[in-house]
């Protein structure tokens, strides 16, 4: 069982006049396992924080269910073990970073003693010491994100759930809220990250899942992902005559040549195939084959533009 559990969850709302019903998710079902750092992506209105409200009991599902830690996500005691720092926070202008973190520690019991340690720590690991005297309506976007990521920090959670952390920080901010989330993930946090933000994703998670318009289209250990459908190849490969290497230059895209080694870039199946046959038939040995991994944005456009390609298929066909 997995430390969260989507199951078959189906929310729709009404909008409009006329309250005609808009579909925020369809029939998702997903598994976050202990420990794992869990990417969630997809354009804007893709359902990636009606997901979030779900499981953090803000809105109800049409249908399906869903488990945090084991427990109903209407569970009460689930609350204390969980984070949650929210695309758009709004803290009080006039408390300061370290009166904040005061008030949220509030919330969950913890001693006095308890709280001043706490908040010691977490004020260093945010990189806010000297900072948590000043109001909050001085901190820059950056302070603020880390004061947030530091506030669902303060009750030590099992499991984590950030909405856009990266959202409208410079390239120094996005370093910053990056390295706090990958010291998060060494001390083996579940993390459930939501970002538009796809070369940080790629280096913070293990795995993800693409959504579009409230459908999954997509969901693996983001390695594999990226060499799914691979479609170009490096061979390195030695011993091939004169006459085969001559025909094999005249499928690959590149060539490097090193000694007595050679290495090819090739696209397509058929490519890769009868490079592999040529190297065979002039006397060479293959030393090594290796997918090209496309990028993530490579890979999220290419699945944009599949599910626009469905739900122009189906509205043709009048579905």
């Amino acid at each position: 069982m997995g430390i969260i559990e989507i199951r078959n969850v189906t929310k729709t709302y009404r909008t409009g006049f006329w309250g005609k019903k808009r579909l925020a998710l369809k029939d998702l079902s997903l598994e976050i396992e202990d420990g794992e750092a869990f990417g969630f992506l997809g354009p804007n209105g893709a359902g990636k924080t009606t997901t979030l409200k779900i499981l953090l009991g803000i809105v109800q599902p049409d249908s399906g269910s869903a488990t945090i830690l084991g427990k109903p996500i209407k569970d009460v005691s689930t609350k204390s073990r969980i984070g949650f720092l929210p695309e758009q926070p709004y803290f009080y202008d006039y408390l300061t970073g370290k009166e904040l973190l005061e008030f949220y520690a509030g919330f969950f019991g913890l001693s006095r003693s308890e709280r001043r340690k706490r908040i010691a720590c977490l004020l260093e690991a945010v990189s806010l010491i000297g900072s948590e005297g000043i109001a909050l309506k001085k901190y820059s976007k950056g302070m603020l994100q880390r004061i947030g990521i530091a506030q669902a920090l303060i009750n030590d959670p099992d499991v984590i759930f950030l909405d856009e952390p990266l959202s409208g920080l410079d390239p120094l901010g996005r370093k910053e809220i990056r390295d706090i989330v990958l010291r998060l993930k060494d001390e083996g946090k579940t993390i459930f990250f939501c970002s538009h933000f796809l070369p940080d994703v790629e280096m913070i998670c293990d795995r993800v899942a693409i959504l579009n318009k409230g459908i999954l289209v997509a969901v693996n250990n983001l390695n594999e992902l990226l060499l799914e459908d691979s479609e170009m190849a490096d061979i390195i490969f030695k011993g091939v005559s004169e006459e085969g290497i001559e025909e094999i230059r005249r499928v690959a895209i590149k060539w490097l040549e090193h000694e007595n080694r050679f290495q090819v870039t090739l696209c397509g199946e058929e490519n890769i195939m009868s490079a592999i046959r040529l190297i065979d038939r002039y006397g060479g040995r293959v030393i090594s084959v290796v997918p090209q991994r496309r990028g993530l944005e490579e890979l999220f456009v290419k699945q944009m533009q599949g599910t626009k390609e469905r739900s122009d298929e189906m509205a043709c066909c009048g579905i």
